[in-house]
């Protein structure tokens, strides 16, 4: 009988220690699936709330550029932010003015008419000095690719960091005007993403010397508060082109 009980505590400790043992093998599984899981960011990450900025049915929250309304070239077609295409270099542009975000991910759906050119920026900064959020906000590039009839620069094109870091063209999946894409802007002061229909098109780290080397020797050396502030607010670019955008929500990092 002794015997008997011993084996009997012997096969239960096995069984206890082989479930122990899948257990630790799944969660090594799931952490090479996903990074995340290993440090824990995947879990903090999943605990972060997503605001909405556009939800297809209120502009509550959009102004104009320095104005306290939003302006007659921007209205809501069929549950998307339409642009009438009356902007241009400078005027027609709007932004977020409800909140100003650092660190963030943001995401939100476009399409574009053919030879269309727009354009979304963050960190944006108002003021009697500022005619544009060009002139101190980064912007990703929204172009019809395609149908653009000008010669474009690489840093002019579809997903670019504009003036300042061209998309890598070989993972770029570019649709044609009329056809809604997706795109995602991650920006923290390691690294900022482009992301493009599924693509990471862009990647670059901001603020370092490198970094200020190209923002220096090019376009925006004629703009000294270009792309030095930490935050601002999220805005949008009518170019002079008919654009729609869509599902637009944010996640603070």
């Amino acid at each position: 009988m002794k015997g008997i009980i011993i084996n009997s505590m012997q096969m239960l400790a096995f069984g206890i220690l082989c479930m122990l043992m899948s257990h630790c093998a799944g969660k090594k599984q799931a952490a090479e699936e996903e990074p995340g899981l290993a440090n824990g960011t995947a879990e903090s990450t999943a605990t972060e709330e997503w605001i909405t900025l556009f939800d297809g049915t209120s502009t509550e929250g959009w102004r104009g550029f320095n104005q306290q309304s939003l302006p007659g070239n921007w209205i809501i077609e069929d549950g998307a932010l339409k642009s009438l295409g009356t902007g241009g270099d400078i005027g027609g542009d709007i932004v977020y003015g409800a909140r100003e975000f650092d660190n963030f991910e943001l995401t939100l759906e476009w399409k574009i008419s053919e030879g269309g050119n727009s354009g979304v920026f963050y960190h944006v900064k108002e003021g009697e000095k500022y005619k544009a959020p060009y002139e101190n906000a980064p912007e990703y590039q929204i172009l019809d690719d395609i149908g653009f009839t000008e010669p474009l620069k690489d840093w002019q094109m579809l997903g670019a960091d504009y003036a300042m870091h061209p998309a890598d063209p070989g993972k770029k999946i570019v649709k044609p005007a009329g056809e809604w894409n997706t795109t995602r802007i991650i920006f923290t002061p390691e690294k900022v993403e482009h992301w493009l229909n599924g693509q990471k098109i862009v990647e670059f780290a901001p603020w370092t010397d490198e970094w200020y080397a190209k923002r220096n020797d090019g376009k925006w050396d004629e703009y000294p508060d270009y792309g030095l502030a930490k935050t601002g607010l999220i805005g949008i670019q009518d170019h002079g082109s008919f654009i729609w955008y869509k599902n637009i929500k944010i996640k603070p990092l």
